[in-house]
């Protein structure tokens, strides 16, 4: 049964959404306690794990990529009551993964020092940060899955089921977090590997139940010969919607890594806040990211069911309610910043920095949280290229180039006021881009099944 293109729109979305609020808390919450815990062990520390951030959103983005593409055939072929078609999907989707996972985290292993000494790390936070990757890359198949599967499971109307996924996980990884770092209950103490563990054992917990539930409550999983020519249709068909999503997604890293290295020339305090800055924020978009998780799945099933009076009024709720969510963010962060960069520093110098990452950034919460669901949209309507343009603006035509010039005019407050303008102006050109494809959507002669000539173009 197609199940997103029956009941109201809003109540649709929003019973998707709650379920998922638990699991984005418990995501957000999952960066933000490793954080904490990191932190309690000193500013060289926390720097570390700013280093980190581009290297792991690199392998975050890859799965996530995968797992768009996934989501967004999954719905098509749920909606067409095809289970065949998507058990095979998910199957060869996982498989897929898995052998993408084990040769990043390989090369990532093997070449930990050239790569954080580009980003520049140097001698003194270089061996804390090899401390946390190395552990990191050897369990990193664990944590590509549940990333992949969430989607899937939303695919399935089963968003109860991924918002616990993502709860179980953050649980676990709360109780060893410190029992690992500190050294608790007999264990050693590791400090900042033992925050790695400890992520690598609770993602392993979270991925083996996922698979129980792929296997045995929706049968999304086949193990079974399959021939040459079913695999390379599999693969063609996830690859075009997951190409375009990954390259998107790894504009996200490429920035970081940019920001992280003009940061470093600020001094170790500027990595250090803006790593514990842009975790804070997260909690900034929870809510919104309930609702934008579930938005491709909606959006692809209606796609297919030639439902875009449902697209349109997706589109209009969606992006006021971001719009009025990111307004209220914007008081409540301005406000409270002080108190946030308190938690996470004793550093003066480092809860300044935080101060004012937070302080300015937040006006652009509503329009970033628009610009992100603008990408859901042009995903969902098979249009995977040019939500990876709209990225692609977003990071080589606004981020970079506004943030340097920000750092040359203003100094380090000059790369937040960088990001800024970036968050207003690409919100702004994401509605456009995003209304002109929903417009050409329905002056198009769309196929029977959905797709059209131009699914992978503008």
């Amino acid at each position: 049964m197609s199940v997103l293109v029956e009941k109201k729109v809003v109540r649709t979305l929003f019973a998707m959404a709650l379920p998922m609020l638990a699991g984005t808390f418990a995501m957000n919450a999952y960066h933000l306690t490793d954080t904490w815990f990191v932190s309690r062990l000193g500013t060289l520390a926390l720097a570390a794990m700013g280093f980190t951030f581009p290297v792991v959103m690199l392998l975050v983005c890859v799965a996530r990529g995968i797992g768009s593409g996934l989501t967004t055939l999954v719905s098509h072929a749920i909606g067409r009551h095809d289970h065949e078609e998507a058990s095979r999907l998910v199957t060869h989707g996982i498989m897929l993964t898995l052998a993408v996972t084990a040769v990043m985290s390989i090369g990532g292993y093997l070449l930990i020092t050239p790569i954080f000494k580009s980003l520049g790390a140097g001698a003194a936070a270089l061996p804390l940060v090899s401390a946390y990757m190395r552990t990191w890359f050897i369990g990193a198949p664990t944590m590509t899955l549940p990333m992949v599967g969430s989607g899937i499971l939303i695919s399935a109307g089963d968003s109860k089921a991924a918002s616990w996924l993502m709860i179980v996980g953050t649980l676990v990884n709360l109780v060893l977090d410190p029992i690992m770092i500190f050294g608790f209950l007999g264990c050693p103490a590791m400090g900042i590997r033992g925050a790695a563990l400890a992520t690598v054992i609770s993602q392993a917990i979270s991925m083996l139940w996922l698979l129980r539930l792929l296997y045995k409550k929706h049968r999304f999983l086949a193990w079974r010969r399959w021939t040459a020519a079913e695999y390379g249709l599999s693969l063609r068909r996830i690859t075009g919607f997951a190409v375009p999503s990954v390259l998107s997604m790894l504009l996200m890293p490429i920035s970081a890594t940019v920001i992280t290295k003009l940061l470093s020339g600020f001094g170790y305090e500027a990595v250090a806040a803006s790593g514990a800055a842009g975790r804070i924020e997260m909690f900034a978009f929870m809510i919104p990211m309930a609702l934008g998780i579930s938005l491709t799945p909606f959006i692809s099933q209606n796609f297919g069911a030639k439902r875009l009076d449902r697209i349109q009024e997706a589109k209009k709720w969606s992006t006021g309610f971001a719009l009025a969510y990111g307004g209220l963010m914007t008081a409540a962060f301005f406000i409270f910043a002080p108190h946030l960069a308190a938690i996470f520093t004793k550093d003066p110098k480092v809860a300044e920095t935080i101060i004012a990452y937070i302080r300015i950034t937040c006006f652009g919460y509503g329009m970033m949280e628009v610009h992100r669901y603008c990408g859901f949209f042009l995903t969902g309507l098979h249009r995977p290229v040019a939500a990876t343009l709209l990225n692609g603006v977003r990071v080589l035509v606004f981020l970079i180039p506004l943030s340097y010039l920000g750092a040359h005019l203003i100094g380090l407050r000059g790369v937040f006021w960088g990001r800024l303008v970036t968050d207003l102006s690409v919100g702004a050109i994401g509605f456009a881009w995003a209304s002109h494809a929903l417009r050409k959507a329905n002056s198009s002669n769309i196929k029977e099944d959905g797709w059209t000539p131009m699914s992978f173009g503008e």
